[in-house]
């Protein structure tokens, strides 16, 4: 069933990865970026882990429905910069992730719209995060 926000493109479930991280060179920046920019999708900050309590890795696993997903921590930033596309369960919500990312930092990559040379229903909007990193939010829903 394409458009549902479990599905993708032919209607294969998006299931083949559990989850992913990127590094940054400034993490406090990046986690108050992707908290205020994700939460028109819906997603949040599930769990975060300290130095203190892992001996060397700080981190923050952000997702929904209390499942950490895409994780961010300190370090040496990721390079080359990578592309991120997280799933908007409507076209308004991509509209407001756009909003809300450039609110909170992020540079326009490509402002919310029909992207049909993907295919017809296909709405995103791109944004590069403060450490250039494309990310997107997409919705593949008619409407």
């Amino acid at each position: 069933m394409l458009g549902h926000s479990k599905w993708g493109m032919g209607g294969r479930p998006l299931d083949i990865i559990d989850h992913t991280g990127l590094q940054f060179g400034d993490y406090g920046r990046a986690l108050r970026f992707y908290r205020l920019a994700l939460a028109p999708l819906g997603i949040s900050v599930v769990m975060q882990l300290t130095k203190q309590e892992t001996g060397s890795y700080e981190g923050a696993g952000l997702g929904r429905d209390g499942k950490p997903t895409f994780w961010i921590s300190g370090g040496q930033r990721t390079a080359p910069s990578v592309h991120i596309a997280f799933v908007a369960d409507s076209r308004s919500s991509v509209d407001r992730f756009f909003e809300a990312a450039l609110a909170a930092g992020g540079v326009d990559n490509g402002a919310p719209g029909i992207r049909a040379h993907y295919h017809p229903t296909y709405y995103g909007a791109f944004v590069l995060d403060p450490e250039g990193h494309n990310i997107e939010a997409v919705c593949h829903k008619p409407e």
